[in-house]
């Protein structure tokens, strides 16, 4: 990329006045020329620094009196060379914070112990910027386009960050000029370009005039799909995950969009998705040597970028084991075992032992759908001991998911068979057949670690045909939580659920769609699905369900924090039994790579019991 980038005065500038180097004790030159011809002396020094906040951090990062302070060789005449240049460094380390005009005083006390040089600065009136020449070349209007899809260049004008009457400060100059840069590389000009770029500073007149010439380059278009590194799987693994039209604009965006969509699949190891700049390359390079019938690189003219997808594919088979522990559920082992070619069909299986639930699962998931569908069928056993309650729940289901991150659907439908006991009473079966259409919103500001924005999640579903099903009813359920930062280093977290069940009779409908309260991402400082309804020593599942949750979480460092928080909800038959218990306490929070860790000890009011809850990640 050509860049050209000069500073310069309207008029010459002569340096601007400073107090000179004073040093308390003199050194003569008779004394001067005698250490030099002595045997180096190492000398141990302190630098005191005293100038406004910013510039004394800059100064102690930067000043080479004070990175080489503790230099073990460290000679008297190799100080006093850094005194004598420090002025210089400081002004010029100062100038690039924007001010140009600095009254520096650098004095040198040998006689103390140890030595000591002491700086002081006095910034003076900053350097704020001017006016800005954004000079934009090309970017022609295409008058194949509707003037809704052509390019904004008055948008792009408008975003430049660096406003008349800011501080210049050089780090933001180069930041500025880079992000205009960014914005349009990453749509249709990825060979766009600074042709010029300059800052002229007037340090009497405290303004700094900013030019810019930003080249847009050709105008480029996307091409056919080209796929490199399938071996054992079809093509439609790839293409029916690509979005990207030919004759699409040229979108970074887009490309890493679709990269991440294949890298989820799970077929792949890695995967590149990126525009085949080879043929543009080309075409200028036989423009630019003048070959015969060679086209003009207009904008008009380009070729379309070849959309080229290499991959390496994951090995077919995987199987893999862990261990761990759950303040919910106990104790967990599990083995994981993973096939990317059943019936042409990815197979995902799994068995998880823990103390209080046993679970196997294989799910088959068919290759995504042009129209962007998820289409998987599964079945699944699972047994539980909870709060006196065991269940032991078969199910057959078939899902269809669509969306993206930040909006996702998905309908299920299941046929489950449930075999339930409660303490000496005897067991219960049932069968259902229920059909649940799910949606879930994201606005957030990140999607692993959150700090700002909310999360929906809303259910509505049921069984309502006597089919299989040996008690009809209508099932909903909304969770939702808002995160909202409260100063530089501490936010604040709202959490609520609620959940209703309309039915004939409780009997019949299964366990799983009856609601009960308590544990690491309910009410802290009960015990996992504890609050319910009361049958006997056991606690079984409700009609009703409503819970809520506030936290405050203060950053004592980036990725290290403290919370304090308050629960309280219940699940009853009836919403008058919904009576609330309470928890609250303390916990400890760590940012880690793979989501929020949180530790958490918590009082539960009711049952007047401190407990332990532990929870790692992001629950929506």
């Amino acid at each position: 990329m050509a860049q050209e980038e000069q500073t310069a005065a309207p008029a010459p500038v002569s340096e601007p006045a400073t107090a000179p180097v004073a040093t308390p004790a003199p050194v003569a030159a008779s004394e001067a020329t005698v250490a030099a011809n002595a045997a180096p002396v190492v000398i141990k020094y302190t630098v005191r620094i005293d100038a406004p906040g910013d510039l004394k951090e800059l100064l102690e990062d930067n000043l080479d009196l004070q990175r080489f302070r503790d230099s073990p060789r460290m000679t008297r005449e190799q100080l006093f060379r850094l005194v004598r240049a420090a002025p210089e460094q400081i002004r010029t380390l100062v100038s690039t914070s924007g001010y140009y005009t600095p009254e520096v005083s650098v004095t040198f006390d040998r006689n103390a112990t140890p030595a000591v040089v002491d700086v002081k600065v006095v910034p003076g009136e900053p350097v704020r910027v001017g006016e800005t020449d954004l000079v934009l070349e090309g970017f022609a209007p295409n008058p194949e386009q509707p003037a809704d899809k052509q390019f904004d260049a008055n948008a792009l004008k408008a975003s430049w960050p660096l406003k008349k009457g800011t501080v210049f400060r050089q780090d933001e100059w180069e930041g500025a000029k880079r992000a205009i840069l960014r914005q349009v590389v990453q749509t249709r000009y990825p060979r766009a370009q600074l042709t010029d770029s300059r800052a002229t500073v007037d340090p009497e007149a405290h303004t700094a005039n900013l030019r810019v010439v930003l080249d847009s380059g050709p105008e480029m278009r996307f091409g056919e799909l080209r796929i490199e590194g399938l071996k054992r799987y079809p093509d439609t693994v790839v293409r029916n995950l690509n979005a990207i039209k030919p004759g699409d604009y040229y979108s970074e965006a887009a490309l890493q969009a679709y990269q991440s969509k294949l890298q989820d699949t799970g077929y792949f190891a890695s995967v590149e998705v990126s525009a085949d700049l080879s043929a543009v390359l080309d075409q200028q390079l036989a423009t630019a040597e003048g070959e015969p019938g060679a086209p003009a690189t207009t904008a008009a003219s380009m070729e379309p970028l070849p959309l080229l997808v290499r991959v390496t594919e994951n090995k077919r088979k995987n199987v893999s084991a862990g261990v761990g522990i759950s303040t919910n559920t106990g104790n967990r082992a599990s083995v994981t075992y993973d096939d990317l070619q059943v019936f042409g069909l990815r197979m995902k299986s799994a068995l998880t032992l823990e103390t209080k639930k046993q679970t196997a699962k294989a799910d088959l998931y068919f290759p995504i759908t042009p129209e962007g569908y998820n289409h998987s069928i599964g079945v699944t056993y699972e047994r539980s001991d909870i709060a006196g309650e065991v269940t032991a729940v078969s199910s057959i289901a078939g899902k269809r998911a669509w969306g993206t991150p930040l909006l996702e659907r998905s309908f299920t439908l299941e046929l489950l068979s449930e075999t339930k006991s409660v303490g000496a009473l005897p067991k219960v079966t049932s069968k259902s057949l229920p059909l649940t259409y799910a949606v879930t919103w994201r606005r957030l500001d990140n999607l692993l670690l959150p700090t700002k924005g909310y999360a929906i999640n809303a259910q509505i579903g049921g069984a309502v045909l006597p089919v299989l099903t040996d008690e009809k009813f209508v099932r909903g359920y909304l969770r939702g939580v808002y995160y909202k930062p409260f100063g530089a280093s501490s936010n604040i977290i709202l959490r609520a659920e609620a959940g209703a069940l309309g039915s004939g009779s409780k009997n019949g409908v299964p366990s799983v769609f009856l609601f009960r309260a308590g544990g690491d991402q309910s009410v802290r400082g009960y015990a996992y699905q504890e609050l319910g309804v009361k049958e006997g020593d056991a606690t079984i599942g409700g009609r009703y369900l409503a819970t809520a949750s506030a936290e405050y979480q203060y950053w004592f460092k980036p990725t290290w924090g403290a919370a304090v928080f308050y629960d309280a909800g219940n699940a009853g038959d009836r919403v008058k039994d919904l009576h609330p218990k309470s928890g609250y306490g303390v916990g400890a929070r760590w940012k880690s790579p793979v989501g929020p860790l949180n530790v958490d000890v918590a009082y539960g009011h009711a049952v007047q019991k401190y407990r332990l809850h532990f929870s790692l990640g992001f629950t929506f």
